[in-house]
């Protein structure tokens, strides 16, 4: 795609774990080269929507508040997940609208950047607030998980191996409470950042809003938003350039381009790995069959602005008719 073809373009980009790390000082870090990849993405023309993950972050400032309301001293109350969620998405805006802010001017690039913390409309009887299996926070020894069980209430798990851990739901994603203002904040040419984490869960009920503790995917939030904008493209950003058939095998193969038919063919065959390229690809499918007109691309930080221009990234598009 040439340059002067993507001015004026729509485009949601879902930033993944590796352009914020693990830590604050890390994030800080990480962020200035995450800005200027976004900005060489603005200066293409296009009007952007970041989302990003949170899931490092959420489980450090949820573990905090545990930890802290533990000390009798310190009088600290225990913090609803929602809540911790909720900050996660302020201080990574702050974070990521300063880094933007501060790489425009050296770019001279004339763009407002807009944080705006972001519920999502959640089903109140989706089977995920039955059936936990988000892994946050710590991890632990199966003896100490069984306390902590014990002594909060909280579900825990066993995780991949690598130790237990507190699981919460993790419900689908049905809408986006703020997405009237994203819209108007786009439409004025701000750089807007939305979403973040997957967004704070809400149920609905008489037109009431509840926050729940909840995870929500921010890949399908982020599917959700590209179709309610009416986003031309979607971009996941990921640890890899472009999405690849049996990873980590001789036989890798990488993909240049999908239907959805043949992602939704290479899904049942279990060919991407759930919690990881799985998410990614449904959010792409869903995005493409719910605006056949838009396309999606999934890609690695490094190579965004090529990726839109269709020079790399693997390509998901609507079957032909």
């Amino acid at each position: 795609m040439l340059q002067s073809e993507l001015d004026g373009k729509r485009v949601v980009v879902a930033l993944g774990g590796n352009a914020l790390g693990e830590t604050p000082g890390e994030q800080l870090k990480l962020l200035e080269n995450t800005s200027k990849n976004l900005a060489h993405m603005v200066k293409e023309g296009i009007n952007v929507v970041v989302t990003h993950g949170n899931g490092p972050q959420v489980g450090i400032i949820d573990e905090a508040f545990e930890v802290a309301s533990k000390d009798k001293d310190a009088q600290v109350p225990p913090m609803p997940l929602s809540d911790c969620n909720a900050m996660s998405q302020g201080y990574i805006g702050a974070q990521l609208s300063c880094a933007l802010r501060n790489e425009f001017r050296r770019q001279d690039i004339m763009r407002e950047v807009a944080n705006v913390p972001t519920h999502v409309v959640v089903d109140a009887d989706d089977p995920a607030f039955k059936d936990y299996e988000k892994p946050i926070g710590a991890f632990m020894t199966e003896t100490e998980a069984r306390a902590f069980a014990k002594a909060t209430g909280y579900q825990v798990c066993e995780d991949s191996g690598r130790g237990w851990r507190r699981v919460v739901p993790s419900p689908v994603p049905q809408d986006i409470v703020e997405l009237e203002t994203v819209r108007d904040l786009m439409e004025d040419g701000c750089v807007v950042i939305a979403a973040g984490g997957g967004g704070i869960p809400v149920t609905v009920r008489d037109g009431v809003h509840t926050a729940v503790d909840a995870i929500v995917d921010k890949d399908l939030t982020s599917a959700i938003l590209a179709w309610r904008v009416r986003a031309d493209i979607l971009v996941i950003l990921t640890a890899v350039e472009k999405v690849y058939l049996d990873f980590g095998k001789p036989t890798q193969k990488a993909l240049d381009a999908m239907t959805v038919s043949e992602a939704r063919a290479y899904m049942e065959q279990g060919q991407f790995a759930p919690g990881s390229m799985l998410p990614k690809v449904q959010a792409c499918v869903k995005f493409v069959e719910a605006h056949p007109g838009g396309r999606a691309v999934i890609t690695s930080l490094d190579h965004a602005a090529a990726g839109l221009r269709g020079e790399t990234g693997t390509l998901i598009v609507a079957d032909e008719k």
